[in-house]
């Protein structure tokens, strides 16, 4: 895909070696692929438009440099793309929390070969908080339900009031989001996904339990 459709697609415009980088990603993620279950196999010819460009619409909607935290990063989706992104300042930096040793070995060969601004911690997304106590912005990509997420999650917000959830969901979100407020006190804002009809990016902040 050229940096011209990327920001056509997204209204994000980069770089010539961020687009690069982006492009070396790719055909590494194409060639784990190969042995590894990076992502769906019906999506993994459509890595561009459905995983890449997906990614890049969450940066899209928080471009400053801030310290995130992508859990369950699995492909690299969204959090080597943010890293990727992220190298074209001085600042800021993506933790990515994945405990299946061999995506971690992906992750690990793609922030190195990109010079992306991440760095891999395989551990339980539970145990997460332990090694990282801190982040300004938590984001995941087709990982759990809203409820499983906010739990995973709150120890950050409690720690940072100003933090905020990224987090991409299907055409189901209504569902999950009405089940969260069962349990949860959080302010939403939805995003509609540019990429993928039905599908959206809910910013959550504020979040707190309320049981």
């Amino acid at each position: 895909m050229s940096a011209s459709l990327l920001a056509d697609l997204t209204g994000l415009r980069v770089s010539r070696e961020t687009h690069q980088k982006l492009i070396h990603f790719v055909d590494l993620f194409q060639k784990w692929s190969k042995t590894m279950n990076l992502v769906a196999n019906s999506t993994r010819d459509q890595v561009w438009h459905r995983h890449v460009a997906d990614s890049v619409q969450l940066f899209k909607l928080s471009p400053e440099p801030k310290h995130w935290i992508d859990l369950g990063s699995g492909g690299g989706f969204p959090g080597v793309i943010t890293a990727i992104l992220l190298s074209e300042f001085a600042d800021g930096w993506v933790d990515l929390v994945e405990s299946n040793h061999k995506k971690a070995g992906f992750l690990r060969t793609a922030l190195m070969e990109t010079g992306a601004r991440g760095k891999v911690h395989p551990v339980r997304i539970d145990d997460a908080y332990k090694t990282l106590p801190h982040c300004d912005a938590v984001s995941a990509r087709a990982l759990a339900d809203l409820d499983l997420l906010f739990d995973y999650s709150v120890p950050w917000a409690v720690e940072n009031p100003k933090a905020k959830l990224f987090l991409h969901k299907g055409r189901d979100y209504l569902a999950e989001v009405e089940k969260a407020r069962g349990r949860w006190a959080f302010d939403l804002v939805i995003h509609p996904s540019v990429i993928e009809r039905d599908s959206v990016i809910l910013e959550v902040g504020g979040l707190a339990r309320s049981d």
